[in-house]
């Protein structure tokens, strides 16, 4: 993946939340991005343990162990190989949704991943581990997965916390 295939995310507010997009290209096939996204046995290699149910409905389990987070969700949205949404967050907490959106471009794959964050909540502590684990996954897709890189965190979350902040244009 190169610069240009990494746009930051584009945020957007409505109903009392954040929405963030973020866009990426992986010189890998839809099929293979998709495993990945789905797939129990490849989520530990950039995400967190865990399982999906492939289907509408589906439960969405992930432990992030390190955190102390434990996603409990079910997919709200899903279309085989294209889309998948759900919330990452617990049963018990305000919806957080994220949404994976997978599109074949060329001899790869675009994916446009877009979450939503209540606006009292740290949008951009939450964009920023998400840009992350984006890493992580486009590691992983090379066959090469790394740990969670904190000091990409540290940098996306100064500068979006950063961007955030700034007055929304009248």
């Amino acid at each position: 993946m190169s610069d240009e295939d990494h746009v930051k995310a584009v945020f957007s507010h409505a109903g009392g939340q954040v929405q963030a997009m973020m866009r990426r290209r992986f010189d890998h096939l839809t099929v293979s991005v998709w495993s990945m996204l789905t797939d129990s046995a490849r989520l530990p290699l950039w995400l967190a343990p865990g399982t999906i149910e492939t289907r509408l409905g589906g439960a969405v389990r992930l432990d992030f162990a390190d955190s102390g987070t434990v996603v409990d969700s079910t997919i709200t949205a899903y279309a085989p190989g294209r889309l998948l949404e759900y919330s990452w967050s617990g049963r018990s907490g305000p919806a957080r949704p994220v949404r994976w959106e997978l599109a074949p471009d060329g001899d790869g794959t675009s994916l446009t991943l877009t979450l939503r964050v209540p606006e009292d909540e740290d949008a951009g502590r939450a964009c920023a581990g998400w840009e992350a684990h984006l890493e992580m996954l486009e590691a992983a897709l090379e066959g090469v997965p790394i740990k969670f890189p904190f000091e990409t965190f540290k940098i996306w979350r100064d500068a979006y916390r950063a961007e955030l902040a700034r007055p929304e244009p009248a």
